[in-house]
């Protein structure tokens, strides 16, 4: 399982990886939304399929300064393999393509086995605060 670009056909189980992996995700955050507005940007996002089915995402932001990473998932019946890792060094290694110096990412305050995953890719935890302002 390599990972690759995404193609307009991995939609559906694209979307339902994210559906599962972010069930709190609705409105301007639906997976659907989030896919179209992506895809209205660039075509940063990246994907591990196994058997037709998107089992692994990751959505790429690079602004020429600092890159992001949003919506990294792995299908519950794939986790422990090591895609999530390889989806994640899939990415950085795009951005480091695009000169990119630094990756940054954003978890939820107490989702400690997922602070433990970044960590062990590398990730520190630096002392910021995060603000944000929905414009619908």
């Amino acid at each position: 399982m390599i990972p690759r670009k995404y193609r307009e056909g991995d939609a559906p189980s694209l979307t339902a990886l994210w559906r599962a992996s972010f069930p709190d995700y609705t409105g301007y955050n639906a997976p659907e939304a989030i896919l179209a507005a992506k895809l209205a940007v660039d075509d940063h996002l990246y994907v591990i399929e196994d058997d037709g089915e998107v089992v692994a995402s990751c959505l790429v932001g690079y602004d020429g300064h600092r890159g992001w990473l949003y919506a990294v998932a792995v299908a519950p019946s794939h986790r422990g393999q090591g895609l999530g890792r390889r989806i994640v060094d899939h990415a950085i290694e795009r951005l480091r393509g695009m000169g990119c110096v630094k990756v940054n990412l954003q978890i939820r305050g107490g989702n400690d086995a997922v602070a433990d995953f970044y960590r062990r890719l590398g990730f520190d935890i630096e002392e910021r605060i995060s603000m944000g302002r929905r414009l619908t």
